[in-house]
Formats: C-alpha cells, sequence, structure tokens
C-alpha cells in the first residue's frame, strides 16, 4: 500500500450539501396564503369605502347611541339647572312680580332652556337689569346695583330672588333673559366670572342677575371687556372625525 495513489474515477460525484428540508416548504406555502387572505381583505375594504357602506354603518351606530339628538341644558359648572316649579311663590318684595320693565323679574315657569348664540351685544344704557339675591348675604343685591349703574346699566328691580331660586343658583350667577334679550344677558353675564346664562318665556330684553352663593364681586371694567370679546365670538363648526358621532 505504501507509495500508492487512489484517483476518484467515474462521472458521478456525492453531493455534499444537505438534502432540501419538507418544513421550508410548507412555510412557503403558508406565506403564500396569508399574503393573498391579506390582499383580499384590503380589496373589500377599499369596496365599502367608495360604496359608502362604512359611513351608513357609522351614522347607524350614532344614531342608535343618541336616539333623542338633543342635549340637556347645562348651568354653571356643567351640571343641569333644574326648572323651578311653575306654582312657586315668591319671596318677600321680589317673588314673580312684575319689573320696572313689565317682565316678571325670575320667572320660575321656564328657566332651563339655553340662549342662542349672539356676535353683537347692546350698550349697557339700553339694558334693563333685575338685580336679585339668591344667598343669605343681606344687602348684596343693593351692592351690586349700584356697580351696575355705574356702568351705564339700567337697573330695574333689586332684592331677593324667589323663593324657588333660593340658594339654588350654583357658581357666582346666572343671567335670566327671554329669547330677544340674548345680546343683553351676554353683555351682563361677561361683568361676572362663572355666570351662567339660562331662558325663560319673557318677551322683552330685560335681564335678571340673580346673585348665587360663589359670587364675590364684578370682574373690573377691562376684564369684563375681555370677556364679552370671547362670548361673542361666533362658534366654530366643529368636522366630525371618521367614524366618530
Amino acid at each position: 500500500m505504501k507509495g500508492k495513489q487512489f484517483r476518484i474515477t467515474g462521472t458521478s460525484y456525492p453531493r455534499l450539501g444537505p438534502p432540501p428540508k419538507r418544513g421550508r416548504k410548507v412555510m412557503v406555502v403558508v406565506g403564500s396564503l396569508l399574503a393573498l387572505a391579506l390582499i383580499a381583505l384590503g380589496g373589500v375594504q377599499v369596496v365599502d369605502i367608495f360604496t359608502g357602506k362604512a359611513k351608513h354603518g357609522a351614522a347607524q351606530a350614532c344614531a342608535s347611541a343618541n336616539p333623542s339628538g338633543h342635549a340637556a341644558a347645562a348651568g354653571a359648572g356643567g351640571k343641569p339647572l333644574a326648572a323651578p316649579s311653575p306654582g312657586a311663590s315668591g319671596s318677600a318684595g321680589a317673588g314673580a312680580s312684575a319689573s320696572a320693565s313689565g317682565s316678571a323679574a325670575a320667572s320660575p315657569s321656564a328657566l332651563g332652556s339655553p340662549l342662542p348664540g349672539v356676535t353683537a351685544a347692546p350698550s349697557p344704557q339700553t339694558v334693563t337689569v333685575n338685580v336679585l339675591n339668591s344667598t343669605d348675604k343681606a344687602g348684596l343685591a343693593a351692592h351690586t346695583a349700584d356697580e351696575l349703574k355705574k356702568r351705564g346699566f339700567t337697573v330695574g328691580k333689586v332684592g331677593n330672588a324667589p323663593s324657588a331660586l333660593q340658594k339654588k343658583v350654583p357658581g357666582s350667577a346666572v343671567v335670566v333673559a327671554g329669547q330677544s334679550g340674548a345680546g343683553a344677558a351676554a353683555l351682563v353675564g361677561a361683568q361676572v366670572a362663572g355666570a351662567s346664562t339660562m331662558a325663560d318665556q319673557r318677551t322683552d330684553t330685560s335681564v335678571d342677575f340673580v346673585i348665587g352663593d360663589g359670587y364675590t364681586a364684578l370682574l373690573d371694567p377691562t376684564a369684563a371687556a375681555s370677556a364679552l370679546t370671547e362670548a361673542l365670538k361666533p362658534s366654530p363648526a366643529a368636522s366630525a372625525l371618521p367614524g366618530s358621532c
């Protein structure tokens, strides 16, 4: 054997690489099926978008979520202001008797509906304000009426709020007016921080300034003017996002 050389003869050589695994083929087939499923699902969604089916379904969902389509009127702090009972009688000196302008001061019959938004306000000289105190702090209505008179407002009735509103005004104040007095209510409401505005059934433009437990003082004239500017800004129309109500 020593000194002899061995040579490989013939045309066939052994394969040195590993044989193909069966698992790889299975993975390739599964991956192809998943890709085809994703493509098909995307095609169905595109068709729904262009045919409007998704929008119709969202509209039905919104309608079922809010069947009435109306939001409850809220007072100061986001809490609804309860409407006093129609038969409630007024307190001494203020009741539901007619004010100097002929309207019922803080009429307890229809509080709770919101006033429409306005973009302009009248001058203080043209606004008659009834100043009513719903707190147990004596003399608060008279002092506030004097301050409003200094700012040019015409002061009507001054006294206690009707018993239906006593100790029931949340926040600093509630400004009550008829639909035609929305601009005057915005002007009066801007005089105090945290005031809310509500509507009643009066037909004139008089305003009731009902003082609440959170009231301390009127804003200074500069701050009141800034608050009025903000109140008169038109509310931007909110565009609903896709899928939102």
